[in-house]
């Protein structure tokens, strides 16, 4: 058959009536980004599955979910199918197929004949052609971008580098198209970049930002939002997206971010990654784009905790303490920030873990506006002239960000500082030498077709947790021991300033073999 979307040749067993007609307005949906008839083509018993390298779909919910947010395939002729009848109302197709574009595909999928005589999809396994690069996580990629300098903890690592760090012979891009255009080469490779490097570890590329690093969806305007591997059709979180998918989806096995309020943390919580947040001061920051310099601290994401401990102890510039006292501290308040479904799933993990000292925290408005307002003011000092003279660079939610950014006053700063000067001294007072222990973000990774107003409500209560940390200057873990409604939620530990590396070892102790839960 050679119409638009059927095969050019069948193999096997003779196809049933209907079943070619069914997969032909598939294939023809599918080039057209026809959502209803998409939605249509799945079985709708809740028992559906779409699989591909980026992760498993489960339900026609899901999958729709998906599609919603991907658009339509390229062009693409489909070459051969070949027909296996498992029984009366069953049957499996295998196709080839080839884009236009170049390169080959192959789809495996499992038909049902429904109660209205329709055939539709049950199962679905999807392997499209290689691509050189996904657009959405890298900036530019090499294998290897820059070779290691030296040798030692990191032989044969590799490096997905924040766009935000120099790298020697390239510009810095800030994750926005109009500043990388304008953007020199960097003369040197920034401090943290230099100490992996001469660790023996290799820089895969430079991987995407949100734009300055102001936000924590994942979600770039110019460049899209990159996939995540563990949710798919869920956001990856940001600021370090690109850093963190490419280290779930196995590119890299090091993520060099940064962590601003929760940069770092909120990938790792969403993409189930080992994500640390240093000690405020504890790793050079030379050659690093700052956003808030109050607030900015260099960390990494890793695959496993062993990774992670060994990109930090090569990278901290003070020695490793450990938590003395060895004791767990807890604040009731800031759960009611958290999803029943997280809330279910901590304090399931409380249960394994010597009962924590309670402790009453700050307040959470008064410390989310004052973090906010000083983050603001600090990101506008930084950006908010070349923001002035490129007034239609930005996408639409990092440009009200900044435009929100450029009335804070002096004296609103001021106060704002006051405030979190207090709040710092009361957390030091509390906390002592313990570990805070909290779900590292509120929820698991919302649907990529969110509405906005619902990603606000679910930024402004991420923060509210990540911004502790950050107020503080103490190193923030998140570990990947929590699981709600079957998707990854990161377990923070956040510990006195110095204890970097032994939050890591906590977390392995705290969770099973594997640090999965």
């Amino acid at each position: 058959m050679s119409s638009r979307g059927l095969p050019r040749s069948i193999h096997g067993d003779v196809p049933p009536p209907g079943l070619l007609e069914a997969f032909g307005a598939y294939e023809r949906a599918l080039m057209d980004d026809d959502l209803p008839a998409l939605e249509d083509a799945f079985v709708d018993d809740g028992r559906a599955l779409r699989g591909d390298a980026a992760g498993l779909l489960v339900g026609r919910e899901q999958i729709s979910a998906f599609r919603g947010t991907r658009g339509g395939v390229p062009a693409r002729t489909v070459r051969q199918t070949h027909v296996r009848q498992l029984d009366p109302d069953h049957v499996v197709l295998v196709s080839v197929n080839e884009p236009l574009q170049g390169g080959r595909g192959l789809v495996t999928q499992v038909w049902r004949r429904c109660a209205d005589a329709r055939w539709r999809i049950a199962v679905a396994q999807v392997a499209g052609p290689e691509r050189a690069a996904d657009p959405t996580i890298w900036r530019q990629l090499g294998f290897p971008l820059i070779a290691p300098t030296g040798s030692g903890d990191l032989d044969g690592e590799s490096v997905a580098v924040k766009d935000l760090f120099a790298v020697a012979g390239l510009p810095v891009g800030a994750g926005n198209p109009a500043y990388l255009a304008e953007a020199g080469p960097e003369h040197r490779h920034a401090s943290a970049v230099r100490m992996l490097l001469d660790a023996g570890a290799e820089v895969r590329g430079i991987a995407r930002t949100d734009e300055f690093a102001y936000s924590i969806t994942g979600n770039n305007a110019h460049h899209g939002t990159p996939p995540n591997p563990r949710a798919p059709g869920r956001l990856s979180g940001g600021s370090s997206s690109g850093p963190a998918a490419a280290v779930a989806a196995g590119q890299a096995s090091i993520g060099l971010g940064t962590d601003t309020a929760g940069s770092i943390r909120v990938p790792a919580s969403y993409q189930g990654l080992w994500g640390l947040r240093s000690t405020r001061g504890a790793v050079n920051t030379r050659g690093l784009l700052p956003l808030a310099r109050s607030f900015d601290a260099i960390g990494w994401l890793a695959r496993t905790p062993d990774v992670l401990a060994r990109a930090a102890r090569v990278s901290l510039s003070m020695p490793s303490k450990i938590v003395t006292s060895g004791e767990y501290v807890l604040c009731p308040d800031l759960l009611e920030l958290v999803d029943p479904s997280v809330r279910g799933a901590f304090t399931e993990r409380l249960g394994t873990i010597p009962k924590p000292r309670e402790i009453q925290g700050p307040d959470l408005e008064e410390t989310f506006a004052a973090f906010r307002t000083v983050q603001a003011a600090e990101a506008w000092r930084t950006h908010g002239t070349w923001i002035r003279e490129h007034p239609d660079a930005l996408g639409p939610d990092v440009a009200a960000r900044f435009a929100w950014a450029a009335t804070v006053t002096a004296d609103e700063e001021h106060s704002a500082r006051e405030v979190l000067a207090e709040i710092r001294a009361r957390l030091d007072t509390e906390l002592q030498d313990g570990v805070l222990l909290l779900p590292a973000t509120p929820t698991p990774a919302p649907s990529n077709r969110s509405e906005p107003a619902a990603l606000d409500a679910v930024r402004t209560a991420t923060i509210s947790l990540t911004c502790l940390a950050a107020i503080t200057g103490r190193p923030a873990l998140s570990a990947p021991l929590l699981e709600a409604e079957g998707l990854p939620v990161g377990l923070s530990l956040v510990g006195p300033r110095g204890t970097d590396l032994d939050l890591v070892e906590r977390a392995v102790a705290l969770g099973p073999p594997g640090g999965r839960p």
